[in-house]
Order: C-alpha cells, then structure tokens, then sequence
C-alpha cells in the first residue's frame, strides 16, 4: 500500500492582509459615518415612505404644454450655452497655464544657468494660481458674480470659466507630463519651440485624453450650470427653482427628463470625439508652428 499523500492546502497568501486593509478602512470610515449623521435606513420608516411616496407622485405626469415647452427649450438652450461659453473661457485659462506648469516644455531645465531657478518658481507659482482657482467652488463665484452683474448667464459663464479653468490646466499638466516626454526633449535639444515640442513631441500620444477629459468636464460644466442657476445663473436651473418653489412637480419632472437628455448626449459626443482623434494630430501643427514659431522660447521659460 501507498502511504496517502495529503493534498496541499489551498490558501491565499495577501488574505491577511485584505483583511486588515478592510477592518483598517472600517475603522477610519464608520466615525466618518457616524459624524455625517449618515442613516439611509431611516428612509424605510413607513412615514417616511409615505410622505416620499406623496412627494414622487407630484411628479406625475411631466408637463407638456405647449407654453412650458416653448420656456424649456429656451432654458436649455441657454443652460448649453452657458456650459459651452464657460468650457471655452476655462480651455483659454488653461492652455498657457499648463504650457508654463508642464516641466516636460521647459527649455530652461535643459542645460545649467541662473533661468532653472526661475522657471521652477515661476510654475511654482502658476500651480498655486490653479489650486486657487479650483479650490473655490463655481457656486461661491457664481454668488459673487451675480452680485456684481446682476441675474442672468454672465455669472454662470465667469465661475465656470474660472473654476473649470484652474481644473482643465491642472490635469492638462499632469497629463502632458505622464505621457512619452523623449519626443519632446529631443525636439528642444534641437532648438525648436514650445509649441513645436507640444504638437509634434507631447500631443500625439495624449490628444485623445486630454480631449476626453475636456468633454467631460464640458459634462460637468452642464451640470454645474443647471445647478448655478437656483443662484440666479440662469438657464434650467432657474426654471427647476420656480418650478419647484411653485410646487408644480410636472414642470420639475419634465426639467430632470431634459436634463437627463443632455447627460446622455454629452456622453454620446465624448464617444464621437475620441473615436474622431484616434488618428495623427500633426496636421494642425505646422500652420500654428508657422504663425507662432518663437512662443515660449525664453531660456526662462
């Protein structure tokens, strides 16, 4: 007879540790909870049921009139227009505060001199003028502005461009300095410009990221905006806010199935974009490389 063999045990040799990662982030998480006063379960309560029941039921059905529709497309063409207007003020704030912020562009670090220590103060300093402009909310500009321009989309259109503009440049020089830097270290070496090492040494390989990025904070923006407008920003936000201060919750129902409407849309354009730069991006380089071909030259810089 042979001696019986014992089968190996089957054991997962990080199961003690996912184990303490998890009572470690339960330990940190349920004060955090418990602070927040954090009790979903409080809305299975029958009178809570019942008196969310009778809210929802307000809802229905959506208005359609054609009076109320008229008023809603004007409002949501408006909301689009302010998410449009703000995304391309903030694309204007961030493109050069991310071509100054980029280490991956600066001619400066190329070789020894006094401009190294300039230039790392001076994006030193630019990244700081980000982190101000995104760490203040677009709903505390937006108060702001419209007590400086009074009700209406201009307060909509300045805090998105400002708040938008400090994000857009921030993750702009991330994503320009994660990507393949050689390219565009070998065309400064050479003696080209900045926007020449951008278009043919950094974008062919972070376009469509970037664009990505920016059409989903174009997304962000539309949301924002929507939200801006309960301030007096403008479009459907204003409209929910009468809406619902009017209690008429068909008008609110048929605001929320709009907006819904250009969340998907605005996810469908993403889609469209990033297929469409799946292709080279050098073409629009060399008439821009031809009008600009000093910009950003500076030792400094």
């Amino acid at each position: 007879m042979h001696p019986t063999i014992a089968a190996p045990l089957l054991r997962d040799p990080a199961a003690r540790s996912r184990a303490a990662w998890v009572v470690a982030a339960a330990a940190v998480f349920w004060p955090l909870m418990v602070i927040a006063e954090f009790r979903p379960w409080v809305l299975l309560e029958p009178r809570n049921l019942q008196v969310l029941g009778h809210f929802l039921a307000g809802f229905l059905p959506p208005e359609g009139s054609p009076e109320f529709l008229r008023e809603l497309a004007a409002a949501t063409l408006q909301t689009l227009a302010i998410a449009t207007a703000g995304i391309t003020m903030a694309f204007l704030i961030a493109v050069p505060l991310a071509l100054v912020a980029t280490r991956a562009l600066s001619i400066s670090r190329l070789g020894p001199g006094p401009g190294q220590g300039r230039a790392r103060w001076l994006r030193r300093a630019v990244r700081g003028l980000m982190m101000i402009l995104r760490g203040i909310p677009e709903l505390v500009w937006a108060l702001l502005f419209v007590r400086v321009f009074g009700l209406g989309p201009t307060a909509g259109v300045l805090a998105l461009g400002l708040t938008y503009g400090g994000m857009l440049g921030k993750v702009y020089a991330e994503i320009l300095e994660s990507g393949e830097q050689r390219p565009a270290q070998t065309l400064l070496e050479a003696g080209s410009g900045r926007l020449v090492a951008l278009f043919y040494g950094l974008l062919p390989g972070s376009a469509q990221e970037l664009m990505s990025y920016t059409v989903y904070r174009w997304e962000c923006a539309v949301r924002a905006s929507v939200v801006m407008g309960f301030v007096g920003a403008g479009g459907l936000g204003q409209l929910m806010d009468q809406s619902m201060k009017m209690l008429n919750g068909g008008e609110a129902a048929s605001i929320l199935i709009t907006f819904l409407v250009l969340v998907l849309a605005a996810d469908a354009l993403s889609g469209w974009l990033r297929r469409l730069l799946a292709g080279p991006v050098q073409a629009i380089a060399s008439p821009v490389s031809a009008l600009l071909p000093g910009l950003w030259s500076a030792r400094w810089a």
